[in-house]
Parts: structure tokens; C-alpha cells; sequence
């Protein structure tokens, strides 16, 4: 396979996005647009010289891949269908509405041999791709993630609209089993919860307290780290993430975004503080997890985020909303 022909279904924010992504990728092929709003699909569909399926069976029949980005509850009816018939997916999180459904997903690509890809997207954001391969063993983590209200997305509590970007990137940063969970939430403007806090205890002994809210006056997207011989702050907006740590007297300082700030006593060690600005090359988040998902599909290669990890992400909002439900009114 060398070039992948991809469909995508849904013509709103995300799957515009999507679309104008894939023409900057030259290992895949924008075959067409499904959405049940015809007229906009249209639109769509001319603006990226693709074609318009008014059934989303006449889409399958033509891709060899589907890229999801419509509102959560047709997720699953819409995912199991592409890989009942073989078809590579790519799904918007959070990948269903149910942890049942995103089983079920999850087991019936992983049987069939095809790619799932589920699309956190904050871990293709400059400032969490900054870290590189730094090994890092949290003890606390501290996330806000803070934005203004639009009705879009309020469908869903704000746990799966704003904050399971943050839980999935705890996961994945913690690599300890969840002990305990505490947490509160109020719905204000919506039907759904509109605000919500998390405080996440691992048998690590590592706490993430970890906020949501989508009637903030401005938008923040902020997530900090501390570890027992670091301090990292990461800026989601920005994309730019500052690290104070400690080193070894003997380590060299050979980056330039590396400037000494003096010395302290640790013990019986004398360690030299430091603090850094990693740099990371700038691009459009959204068009590096499409080629990650293209990639892996051409090259029978792991993704980034599988959809055994976007349904990890699923679970704990689950447990998130469950604790906070079981809150006393």
C-alpha cells in the first residue's frame, strides 16, 4: 500500500480540520465526505477536491480507512460498522459514549488486524513533545484546563469533553495502577457537568488533582509536574514548557536552552540547579497524529494513542463522573 484512501465522516469543526490536514499528507488520499447535513458536506467536499457520499455505506464501499469526527454517541454505531467491514479507523475521543461500546470496538479491530487510533491530540502538542524520552516519575501532577463556554461539545459532560484529554495524558505519564479517586462537579449552564475536579491517588504513591471547566471567563490549558528531583511546567495554549531539576555537578550543560542557576545541598550530595526551555519543532497537532495514523496503517506500525489507550481514557472519565454522581446533593 502506498497511498492510504481515507474518508471521513462528519463536516463540522473537527472533520474540517481533518480534511484539510490529510491534503498536506502525501501517503493519503481524501476520498470523500460523509455528513448527514448534506448541503455542509458539499462544501466541504469542494473546498478539498474530494467527492460527497449521501450514504455512509457508498463510503465505505470506496476507503480503506474512516476517520470519525462527529458527536460522541454515533461513535460507535459508526466505528463498528467500518471495522465490520474491514476498514482502518480513526475516531475522535472520547472513542465511544460506553465503556461497554469502546470494548467492543477496541476487541472487534484488534480481531480483524486493523488500526484504531484514538485522537487525544494534546500528545502531539509542542509542549508535551518537548519532553522527548525524558524519564520522569511523578509524584504530583497538577492540570487546569479552562474554556470558554460554546454549546458545542455539551452533549457530554465536561469530564469527557475538556478533562479526558488531562486523564489521558496522567495514564500515560503514571505508570501505576489508579488507587482511589475523589471528586466533585456541578452543572451550571447545561444539562451535563460543566465543572469538575479529580483528585487521582496511584499505588505509586503519585496524586493528580486535575480541573475541567467550560464556562471560564478565559482559557487555560495548563499542566505542571513535579517529581522528587524536578519541577516541570507545560503551557497546552503556548506550547511552551519550562523544566527547573536537579543535576549532577559532573553533567554538562551542552543545550542551549539549559542555564545554570546555582547549587544546593541534597544530602550528602551537592547537586547544581538547572532550568531549561526544551524546544520542539512548531506544527499542526492534528496533522502529525494523521500522519502517525497513516503511517501505522503503511507500515503495520503501533500508533501514538490505540484504542486500547483511548479506552483507558474512557474508563477513568467514567469512574470520574461515577464518583462525582455518588457525591452527596
Amino acid at each position: 500500500m502506498e497511498t492510504l484512501k481515507i474518508g471521513i465522516v462528519g463536516a463540522g469543526r473537527l472533520g474540517t480540520y481533518h480534511a484539510r490536514c490529510l491534503k498536506s499528507i502525501p501517503d493519503a488520499k481524501l476520498i470523500g465526505i460523509h455528513d448527514v447535513d448534506l448541503p455542509r458536506a458539499e462544501s466541504l467536499a469542494q473546498e478539498t477536491a474530494s467527492m460527497v457520499f449521501s450514504q455512509y455505506s457508498q463510503l465505505l464501499e470506496k476507503a480503506e480507512a474512516v476517520i470519525i469526527a462527529t458527536d460522541t454517541q454515533s461513535h460507535y454505531r459508526l466505528g463498528i460498522e467500518a471495522v465490520q467491514q474491514g476498514r482502518h479507523l480513526f475516531v475522535e475521543k472520547p472513542i465511544t459514549a460506553t465503556v461497554e461500546q469502546g470494548r467492543e470496538l477496541v476487541t472487534t479491530a484488534r480481531e480483524r488486524g486493523l488500526k484504531l487510533q484514538v485522537g487525544h491530540v494534546e500528545r502531539y502538542n509542542r509542549a508535551f513533545r518537548s519532553l522527548g524520552n525524558r524519564i520522569l516519575s511523578p509524584r504530583f501532577i497538577e492540570s487546569h484546563r479552562l474554556s470558554q463556554f460554546n454549546p458545542r461539545g455539551t452533549d457530554v459532560a465536561v469530564i469527557l469533553d475538556l478533562m479526558i484529554h488531562d486523564l489521558d495524558l496522567v495514564l500515560h505519564l503514571v505508570n501505576a495502577p489508579l488507587q482511589d479517586i475523589h471528586a466533585s462537579g456541578v452543572a451550571i449552564v447545561s444539562d451535563t457537568i460543566d465543572i469538575a475536579n479529580a483528585r487521582l491517588t496511584f499505588t505509586n504513591g503519585c496524586v493528580a488533582n486535575i480541573t475541567a471547566s467550560r464556562i471560564s471567563r478565559t482559557k487555560m490549558r495548563k499542566m505542571r509536574i513535579f517529581s522528587s528531583d524536578s519541577y516541570i511546567s507545560m503551557d497546552f495554549i503556548t506550547g511552551k514548557t519550562d523544566i527547573f531539576r536537579l543535576a549532577d555537578p559532573t553533567e554538562s550543560t551542552i543545550f542551549p536552552q539549559t542555564l545554570p542557576l546555582g547549587e544546593i545541598e541534597k544530602g550528602q550530595r551537592k547537586l547544581k540547579i538547572l532550568y531549561e526551555t526544551p524546544e520542539t519543532a512548531d506544527a499542526n497537532a492534528i496533522e502529525l497524529e494523521l500522519k502517525d495514523f497513516v503511517n501505522s496503517v503503511i507500515h503495520n506500525l503501533p500508533a501514538t494513542v490505540p484504542g486500547e489507550q483511548g479506552l483507558s481514557a474512557l474508563e477513568l472519565a467514567i469512574q470520574v463522573i461515577n464518583a462525582i454522581d455518588e457525591q452527596p446533593q
